[in-house]
């Protein structure tokens, strides 16, 4: 049997993961000198009445090598295999975490993949490969799946600011916009899984629209998008989005996500975020 191991930043509930028999581990937030466990300790809710109440950015940490092990041992003393699917390089320290665990027991047993990608992309891709393992999938055809899918990501984001993103370090190719925010709207998306300028666009309307086109135009006459959309405060705009998306695709509901404290941290609040793939071959 092949044991799925993500953490939050995948953005799944953790009752829903926990239903599911998928293992995860949290990402860690620090307030002061204070840290908090992002997946049972401090909720998204939680998380933005302490930054409200905050003059300090909090700061983020992968999940130290030490919450693997323990998972680790309890798969291979059962005799199965252990999938760790993570989010990209570019913007967690999550997947080196992973890899200095797994090194500790030298085995081919267990393996880790990057993702090159974070949040509602994420989360599909754990689903997937659980449901993949569960049909019996072997291992070194399942990674080889969720790399392919993973492959095809696309992640389109808005944000009211880019302060966070660039106080944390996880601009990348965005941080020419610092400056210039006063006068653009910034459209971003992941590029080999590190944040960079989609568009820039003058209005908040123009950012929507944009947003959608951009969706859509990945998502339509594709059964395999996947598509999820997601926001952290910003319900308004959320259901402006997602309505829009349900009555241009056709679809009855889109599946949907609160971005957890770690994301939030680097985006601020009043994220939304359209994630999906785009066609096979």
């Amino acid at each position: 049997m092949i044991r799925i191991i993500a953490d939050t930043t995948c953005c799944l509930p953790v009752e829903k993961m926990k239903q599911l028999g998928i293992d995860f581990v949290p990402q860690i937030i620090t307030f002061d000198k204070t840290s908090f466990r992002d997946d049972y300790e401090l909720s998204t809710e939680d998380f933005l009445k302490k930054l409200r109440a905050t003059k300090n950015l909090p700061g983020t940490a992968a999940p130290p090598p030490a919450l693997y092990n323990p998972i680790f041992e309890r798969i291979l003393a059962a005799g199965d295999s252990a999938l760790v699917i993570t989010p990209s390089t570019k913007v967690s320290g999550t997947y080196r975490s992973a890899m200095v665990a797994a090194d500790d027991f030298n085995t081919d047993r267990i393996r880790v993949i990057d993702t090159n990608t974070i949040a509602g992309n994420l989360g599909t891709l754990v689903l997937k490969a659980k449901e993949w393992a569960d049909q019996g999938m072997q291992i070194a055809e399942l990674s080889d799946r969720v790399q392919e899918m993973a492959a095809r990501e696309h992640s389109f984001f808005l944000v009211p600011t880019l302060e966070y993103l660039h106080k944390g370090g996880r601009i990348g190719g965005a941080s020419k916009l610092i400056g210039t925010l006063l006068q653009i709207v910034p459209i971003l998306t992941l590029r080999d899984g590190q944040v960079e300028i989609y568009d820039k666009v003058r209005s908040l309307k123009q950012a929507i629209n944009q947003l959608i086109e951009l969706t859509i135009s990945s998502c339509e006459n594709n059964p395999e998008a996947y598509l999820s959309v997601g926001q952290c405060d910003s319900q308004d705009l959320f259901d402006k989005i997602s309505s829009q998306l349900q009555n241009r695709l056709d679809m009855e509901e889109i599946p949907s996500f609160t971005a957890p404290p770690a994301i939030v941290v680097h985006t601020g609040p009043g994220l939304v975020v359209t994630s999906c793939f785009s066609k096979p071959g």
